[in-house]
């Protein structure tokens, strides 16, 4: 192991998302003085935002990796702490080359994690044809490692995808904690619980200097459900439904999920398949590494279901948040070229809808019951329980930890403060408790915890293959959406001063032309004596007077009909 350094280094920790929002969980954690080029420079988590409905055309969010790229070659490796996309999904972008630091390294980056976080997380990177670019290195439940001078202890959690962990970082200033996300669930399907007596023992010898907790859940009261609560609900489920085909949607990562009901569909005398890509992957990863225990001879390939009754299937698909190209938004369109859906399927929502997705899932459920199919979801039954600890599970874990300082991560802002105030409810002197947000630098130091600084830490837009759209071009898409655009061309002769042709007005989005001639004709009046007279005053450089007839129209528009399209002239000259 890799003997500490002296116990007055300093200790920072920079948030680059996931704090303030759900999604984009990445934090990197530095040992060493800021100006020494040794420190080391350790990730744990890089994942992925997916964005709301007022991001038009936007695929997914990214952190920002300013930071990671100035320092590419003291990053010493990412540790994983599960396997879901908002902690592992933008590690391929994180190693490509131009906005990532692909081309910045000269060596692969480690990447730790349990097998079947690092299975899950190298899926994505081999679809970016990256993975040679990464040294994956698999990590047990308790192992201890070295990530350049840092000691980085694997404890076991649950959560909702099997194998999670929680992060103990030995350092120079104390152990640093961070939960993962978890929940305290007893009774979980693996028998694999939070290993809450390492966790205790850490805080009574060593004591944890710094608790960094999940705040997901953190306003809802009690105890988070166990998840095997959910399988004797399934159960009753394809009990009462015999005849009828059942269609179960849950993250494909959910493996647990996934477990439980393809053993309720088995009991019931049914035949399993998997529908969608991510689902297939998974099941066979699952299969492959004894997460996922089910007889072969009891899963079949979705294009052979027609041979069998209703009553003989369950289909496992994805697109439980609604998302419109899933299989089970095209199944909600009748587009599935599997699947046509209609009275004799009843269709089991196992999930609950991620913020900004409610809209997304509520119009897939409206598809579905327009087919005729029965649905079921969270709000009608207990199909589905959270993965994340509630307000009781997280004072039941300040209680263990008994942190020096502690620092709400994980949750939209509102969520942090929740779990701020659990911690000063179990003890933790309000003056210990830092409320952080994106991009903020705290530095641990013999005087404790304080904030240093900032780094850069806005979102970075992916649309396509298309990294970094720019916020600029976000706000055009909006205004386009919102007030539409104006287009107006025209061509003068800039030698003799005069408007050849034009102005035309063309519309989409403003007002609908056949039924607006009279103000196009009195729009496209206004903007020539515009431009006359900018042609009178002398005026001859294009840009000048494309800016004149942009003024004018902008004018014309806001005072005729109180709106503000998106106005592009376009001045030629002959």
């Amino acid at each position: 192991m890799t003997a500490p350094l002296d116990a007055d280094t300093p200790v920072r920790i920079i948030f680059l998302g996931g704090l303030g929002e759900i999604g984009r969980n990445c934090m990197a954690i530095e040992q060493g003085a800021a100006d020494d080029p040794d420190r080391t420079i350790m990730l744990i988590d890089c994942g992925l935002m997916f964005p709301d409905a007022n991001m038009h055309g936007i695929d997914l969010i990214l952190p920002d990796f300013s930071y990671l790229k100035d320092n590419a070659e003291r990053l010493q490796g990412i540790v994983l702490t599960h396997g879901h996309e908002d902690h592992i999904g933008a590690i391929q972008y994180l190693m490509r080359d131009g906005d990532g630091i692909g081309g910045l390294r000269s060596e692969k980056l480690p990447v730790y994690g349990s097998k079947l976080t690092l299975g899950l997380a190298s899926s994505r990177i081999e679809e970016a044809g990256l993975l040679g670019k990464i040294d994956r290195r698999p990590v047990e439940d308790g192992d201890q490692i070295d990530v350049g001078s840092l000691l980085v202890e694997f404890i076991p959690v649950t959560h909702s995808v099997p194998h999670a962990h929680a992060i103990a970082v030995h350092t120079a200033q104390g152990v640093v904690l961070h939960s993962g996300d978890f929940k305290l669930d007893l009774t979980p399907v693996d028998d694999r619980r939070a290993d809450l007596a390492r966790i205790g023992q850490l805080a009574k010898t060593e004591g944890i200097r710094l608790l960094m907790s999940d705040s997901t859940n953190a306003e809802e009261a009690g105890f988070a459900p166990s998840e095997t609560s959910v399988g004797g609900v399934l159960r009753g489920l394809f009990a009462e439904h015999r005849d009828k085909r059942i269609i179960t949607a849950s993250f494909a990562s959910h493996l647990h999920r996934i477990q439980q009901i393809a053993s309720a569909a088995i009991e019931d005398g049914r035949k399993v398949a998997t529908l969608g890509l991510s689902m297939k992957k998974n099941v066979r990863l699952g299969l492959d590494l004894n997460v996922l225990n089910l007889p072969e001879s009891s899963i079949i390939d979705i294009g052979d279901i027609d041979k069998y009754d209703p009553g003989e299937i369950c289909v496992i698909s994805t697109g439980s948040q609604g998302e419109p190209m899933s299989a089970l938004g095209l199944m909600a369109r009748g587009e599935n070229k599997f699947l046509k859906l209609g009275p004799n399927d009843t269709v089991v929502l196992s999930s609950h809808a991620i913020p900004g997705n409610e809209g997304n899932v509520n119009k897939v459920i409206d598809g579905l019951l327009r087919l005729g199919t029965e649905v079921i979801h969270s709000g009608i039954m207990d199909v589905h329980a959270t993965g994340h600890a509630q307000a009781d599970d997280i004072k039941t874990y300040l209680s263990i930890v008994n942190p020096e300082w502690f620092v709400p991560i994980h949750g939209e802002y509102r969520h942090m403060v929740a779990n701020a105030n659990l911690g000063e409810l179990m003890g933790v002197p309000r003056d210990r408790i830092i409320q952080c947000e994106d991009g903020d630098v705290l530095e641990l130091t013999d005087d404790g915890l304080a904030p240093v600084g900032r780094v850069p830490s806005g979102y970075l837009y992916v649309d396509g293959i298309v990294g970094d759209v720019g916020r600029g071009v976000l706000r055009d898409r909006q205004k386009l959406a919102e007030e539409g655009v104006v287009v107006v061309v025209a061509t003068v002769d800039v030698q003799t001063g005069k408007v050849l042709v034009g102005p035309e007005i063309i519309t989409r989005g403003w007002v609908y032309a056949p039924e607006a001639e009279d103000l196009l004709d009195e729009a496209c009046d206004t903007v020539a004596a515009a431009l006359e007279k900018a042609l009178a005053d002398g005026i001859r450089d294009v840009e000048q007077l494309e800016r004149e007839a942009r003024r004018a129209t902008g004018k014309f528009v806001s005072e005729r009909t109180k709106r503000r399209p998106m106005i592009v002239p376009v001045v030629m000259e002959t």
